[in-house]
């Protein structure tokens, strides 16, 4: 479990209203190499992009595979997560670090799918009715 102001989440402006729940399994893949596969959730909370109410969203993240190496020519390898050559423990706290920052876009939620938004004329919110403004005439 990872609260929203740990350390490793630093700098990610995720809008987090909860901590990050980290589940998962990990396996030898070799000497040295040890595979991760997991499941983040956690709730972020943000703006509605079309009216502009907060909104809380539930987020859940699959992990399909993390690698991590005690192999040195592995270090410089994006693909790879290094441990120390005699770790008796694997953190997971980066894998899930960018996990996070690719799955949350906080700047794409929605109220809900059928939000009407905020008149572009006087900023009324439509989802409560119609505002005083008029629309245009259609073009025939």
């Amino acid at each position: 479990m990872l609260q929203p102001d740990d350390p490793v989440l630093n700098g990610l402006e995720l809008g987090l209203a909860g901590p990050v729940s980290v589940q998962g399994q990990l396996q030898a893949a070799g000497e040295g190499t040890y595979l991760w596969r997991g499941n983040l959730h956690t709730v972020v909370r943000g703006e509605c992009r079309r009216c502009l109410t907060e909104v809380l969203d539930e987020v859940d993240i699959e992990v399909p595979a993390a690698v991590f190496s005690t192999d040195s020519e592995a270090a410089d390898d994006p693909d790879f997560y290094p441990l120390p050559e005699r770790a008796t423990q694997v953190d997971v706290a980066e894998s899930v670090r960018e996990e996070l920052a690719l799955a949350i876009q906080t700047e794409l939620l929605l109220c809900r799918e059928d939000c009407a938004g905020l008149c572009p004329r006087c900023g009324a919110d439509l989802n409560a009715g119609p505002c005083a403004c008029r629309t245009p005439a259609e073009p025939v």
